[in-house]
C-alpha cells in the first residue's frame, strides 16, 4: 500500500492542510513533549494504519523540549507507543549515531537503540530510539506522520523501554 500513488498523494495532501492550519505554540512550551509521568500503565500496541492519524507503531513527527532548557525544543521524530487518557507516549528518534559514546552515554543516563530506517527521514539516514525518555504528547502536539516501523522492531523497542519505564 506504500507503494500506491493515490495513496501517496492524499498523504501529501494531508499533510499540506495540517501545515496550512494556524498553529501557535503553547504558553509552556514544556507540555506537548513534556516527559511522561514515571508510572504510566498505558498498554503499547502495534496498530499503525495509512489513514493520515496518529496510531501506535507509526514515527510522527512533533515538537518536542530540550531537557536542559525545557522552554525551547525543536520538531523530532516521535515513535509512538500507546495511547495515555488525553495524550500519546512515545520515544524521540535522531539520526545521531550514538555507538561510537555507548559507555559514556549509558554513564549520563541516557540508552539507545538502531531502529533502521524509514519513511520519518527523507534522507534515508539510519535512525536511533532513545529508551529512557518517555514523552507525553498531547494530540494537537502532533503535525504529521512519517512512517510505520516494522512489527518485529516496534516489539524489540518496546521490551527495551520496558527496562526504563513502568509500561503495562
Amino acid at each position: 500500500m506504500a507503494g500506491n500513488p493515490l495513496l501517496r498523494t492524499l498523504r501529501r495532501a494531508a499533510d499540506v492542510v495540517r501545515r496550512a492550519r494556524p498553529t501557535s505554540r503553547p504558553s509552556r512550551p514544556a507540555r506537548p513533549g513534556a516527559p511522561a509521568r514515571p508510572g504510566g500503565g498505558a498498554t503499547p500496541s502495534y496498530a499503525p494504519r495509512a489513514d493520515g492519524l496518529p496510531d501506535p507503531g507509526e514515527v510522527v513527527w512533533a515538537w518536542v523540549p530540550f531537557e536542559d532548557d525545557p522552554a525551547q525544543g525543536k520538531d523530532r521524530p516521535v515513535l509512538l507507543l500507546a495511547r495515555d487518557d488525553d495524550a500519546w507516549l512515545g520515544l524521540g528518534l535522531t539520526s545521531k549515531d550514538h555507538d561510537r559514546d555507548t559507555g559514556r552515554q549509558a554513564a549520563a543516563g541516557r540508552h539507545w537503540m538502531d531502529v533502521g530506517t524509514g519513511g520519518w527521514d527523507r534522507q534515508g539516514r539510519p535512525s536511533e530510539v532513545r529508551l529512557d525518555r518517555l514523552l507525553r504528547l498531547r494530540p494537537d502536539a502532533i503535525r504529521r506522520e512519517g512512517a510505520a516501523l516494522p512489527r518485529p522492531v516496534f516489539d524489540r523497542v518496546v521490551a527495551a523501554a520496558r527496562e526504563h519505564h513502568r509500561l503495562a
